[in-house]
């Protein structure tokens, strides 16, 4: 059984960045990531609000070299999906579909999913105008007109970002009236640039290069018609990949993990960073910040345990 100091499970922004800071501080580290390193930066065509790009940087390039940056302090990157985390005695036991590892600390960094409409262009359009980020794709489409999906919160706020930038927003809900809160709704009704398409469903995502615009079907009369718009950003929810914290962890209401301001958990030794804890920002800075913070965190819990503690497991194990 392999051990490490600190095991990382996502390899995007904040787990890249946890393992940096792990790694940097001399510990053994590795990141599991069962898919593209970075997550869904990896995705993105442009970042344009990360520090030390004014001119912007494609997210596949500044996903690799955030593994570039892992790797040359040391980290090990390997493409791993973790299917169980299980406590043994005061350390982890993980397990993979090549074998099993033995952890003192982990860094949970699996993030979310985007919760996604399903509907014909929407995943050719990613990135060319089918977003799940306001903050992060809304100022490219600045002057323009723009389509938002939802009626919580999430869409209605994100819908108020983008009429500072956009010439105009329909928000497109599948109701009659909206779900979000009563003040940020009281907000978008006094917005001139956001209007309504009520009892409505967006029904195919349609264009060239890019997104130009979107069939709505009226839910009520079948109706359908097509309306013109460079983007489709979609606010329907989240699903946090957090399964495997079942059992270990406290959840939010939306099955976020819940956790203090060094990204500790109810688990000693168990940290949760990024879009899979509670109360998150959502942004690449922040969760980079996260990974920083529960990198730090795990080395100073792994500083107060006693010496030898980690390879006396991984030995008793082995037997």
């Amino acid at each position: 059984m392999e051990r490490f100091d600190i095991a990382i499970i996502g390899g995007g922004g904040a787990g890249m960045t946890a393992a940096i800071y792990a790694a940097r501080g001399r510990r053994s580290t590795v990141v599991f990531e069962r898919m593209v390193t970075g997550g869904q930066i990896a995705t993105t065509d442009m970042v344009e609000n990360f520090p030390g790009f004014p001119a912007g940087i494609n997210g596949f390039d500044l996903a690799q070299l955030f593994e570039q940056q892992a790797r040359k302090f040391g980290a090990e990157v390997r493409a791993e999906q973790v299917e169980s985390i299980e406590r043994r005695g005061g350390s982890f036991a993980l397990t993979t579909e090549e074998g099993q590892y033995l952890a003192g600390a982990v860094i949970m960094a699996a993030g979310a999913d985007y919760n996604h409409l399903g509907v014909p262009g929407e995943e050719a359009y990613v990135g060319r105008g089918v977003s799940y980020c306001a903050t992060c794709d809304g100022a490219f489409f600045r002057d323009q007109d723009v389509v938002v999906v939802g009626g919580g919160d999430a869409a209605v706020e994100e819908a108020l970002f983008l009429a500072r930038i956009v010439r105009s927003v329909t928000i497109v809900h599948r109701r009659d009236t909206l779900r979000a809160s009563a003040i940020v709704q009281e907000r978008a009704f006094a917005e001139p640039k956001i209007s309504f398409a009520w009892n409505t469903v967006v029904e195919a995502i349609e264009g060239g290069d890019s997104v130009q615009r979107a069939v709505l079907r009226d839910v009520q009369s079948g109706e359908k018609r097509t309306m013109d718009t460079a983007a489709v950003f979609i606010f329907i929810g989240q699903t946090p990949n957090s399964s495997l914290l079942e059992g270990l962890v406290e959840f939010d209401g939306g099955g976020h993990a819940i956790v203090d301001l060094e990204m500790r958990t109810a688990t000693p030794g168990l940290f949760v960073v990024g879009d899979l804890r509670s109360q998150s920002a959502r942004q690449l800075i922040s969760a980079a910040g996260d990974g920083a913070t529960a990198a730090i965190a795990a080395e100073r819990y792994l500083g107060e345990l006693p010496r030898g503690r980690l390879q006396s497991e991984a030995a008793r194990m082995a037997g």
